[in-house]
This record gives structure tokens, sequence and C-alpha cells, in this order.
């Protein structure tokens, strides 16, 4: 008996789905050969994404900060709808958006045509009660100043590279100094420093993206923004990161590259109230 085909993925590719072995790009998109574009991931749990609406402002946002045409957010909404029908059902989710310039030459100038639109959806494992992860201090800073300060861009070798260092030092994500020597963000999440309880994540003057967890957060909990100085990682009482597929995620050591390691206890007291409050709200309003 031959086996049964295993049914494919569906991606939404600028217009309609399609299965993702057919879901070409063209070989000149701005988005493959200069990394001219944006994104956005969202959580999907049981077929229902978070906070979506939020994710959407901040792709037009994005987009505009980089001089792209302003998406059709009803469109791209459209597709996200689409794509978690045809493929995100029980269980956890990771929605990624991208929008980049579309074809172009083989150069940093913008060509002009129509800009290109991805939507797909892959299972992805939720952190369990009482999970933690290990930071590391890379050597290269956020450039506060930059072009793409705030911007959730597809040029994101830079981070690639801080993940790798971080991974070969033991670690699971990668902390960033601006240049000023200030805490500012990891390479795909928000940080966040407890002493007592008085809880503080670096001000967006960091360069550090205004991610949406980080959002929900300083309006539902007494987290606030702060200047913070990177030398913090060594004091702080707890130390705790944000993302919306990681929610928030206890730190139970900081790797530095001098080979210190300081270890913590992971989950803090204060960290754990933090995330049974996000948990709680989160799960009475999905698109808050």
């Amino acid at each position: 008996m031959l086996p049964s085909r295993v049914a494919s993925m569906l991606i939404w590719l600028n217009d309609g789905l399609v299965e993702a072995e057919q879901a070409y790009v063209h070989a000149f998109d701005h988005g493959l050969t200069v990394g001219d574009g944006v994104f956005e991931t969202a959580k999907v749990v049981d077929g229902v994404p978070f906070a979506l609406r939020r994710h959407l402002h901040r792709l037009a946002s994005s987009a505009s900060s980089l001089g792209l045409p302003s998406p059709d957010l009803s469109r791209v909404e459209h597709a996200c709808r689409e794509v978690v029908n045809a493929t995100a059902g029980s269980g956890q989710h990771r929605l990624r958006i991208t929008y980049t310039a579309g074809k172009g030459p083989l150069s940093s100038v913008r060509g002009d045509g129509p800009p290109t639109l991805i939507v797909a959806a892959t299972p992805s494992t939720p952190f369990g009660p009482g999970s933690s992860c290990a930071i590391a201090v890379v050597p290269w800073v956020r450039n506060e100043r930059g072009a793409l300060a705030g911007v959730k861009s597809t040029s994101y070798a830079e981070n690639v590279m801080a993940l790798a260092a971080a991974n070969e030092s033991g670690a699971d994500e990668a902390v960033f100094a601006d240049t000023q020597g200030r805490l500012s963000e990891c390479t795909g999440s928000n940080i966040y420093v407890v002493h007592g309880s008085s809880v503080s994540t670096p001000s967006l003057s960091s360069g550090c993206l205004a991610g949406v967890t980080r959002a929900l957060l300083l309006e539902w909990t007494t987290v606030e923004s702060a200047e913070l100085e990177l030398n913090v990682l060594d004091s702080a009482e707890e130390i705790f990161i944000t993302s919306s597929t990681r929610d928030v995620l206890a730190v139970n050591a900081v790797h530095w590259p001098d080979g210190r390691i300081r270890e913590l206890a992971a989950p803090g007291p204060v960290t754990t109230g933090i995330q049974q409050e996000f948990n709680i709200r989160s799960a009475k309003e999905p698109d808050p």
C-alpha cells in the first residue's frame, strides 16, 4: 500500500494561499538581496492570534520608518486569518508576517514594483511554568542612532551573529548594550531587571524595539521604562525577558564576555507575579 500523502503547508504569498513548495519570490526581491523589508511574529494559541492588531500597527510603523509603501492592513489581516484557519489548529503556533520592498535591482536602489507579502505559520513549543533561560552579553552594540533603531527589519544578520555567539558560550539569548554603554535589548526579546519591588526595562532611547509584550507589561503591571547601565545585570535581584512567543521568561544566568557567569534563582517571586498577571490578562483579552 502506498503511504498517504502528507498535507503540504499553506503560505499566503501576495494574493492568496499557495503550497509552501510553490511559494516562490523573485530572485531579485530586495528583501532577499539586501534585507529591505520588515516583519512581525505573533503567537497563535488554539487558532486564535494574540495581539494581532498591535502587531499589524507595528508592521505599518516599521514600514513607514523604512520608507516602504504603507501596507494595506485589512489585506494583511485577511491573509493572517486565512493562514491561521488553514494551518494553525490546536496548540501553539508562530505566525510570521514578512513585508518587503519587492523586486529591485542588484543594488541598494529600490525598484518600482509592488511590495511582497508573505504570511506563514508553524508550530511552536510554549515555555512551561518554571522555565528559565541564560543570556550572554555580546561585544557588539545596538546603534540607538542608526536608521534601523526601533525598526523590526528583516536585516537580521547582526542578531544571527549575536545569538550564535551566545549559544557558543552556553547561553540561550544574547543581550546588547547601546553605543553609550546602556542596557538595550536582546536579539529577539526585551529585557527587564528587578530591584526590590521595582521592575525596569530599557527606554526606547537605547534603540530597543518597542515590543508588543513590553507595551502590555507597561500597561498591565508596575514595570517602568528607564535608562539603565549595562552593569545593572550584575546587581539585579531578578532578570527576565519577554517576546511574543516567550511571553515572560525568567533568566537564570548572565554570561559575560570575560568568561564570568552570574547565576540567579529563577523564576524569582517578582517575575512569577508578573508572569501570572500577564497570563491572566492575555487569556481574557486575546486582542488587547
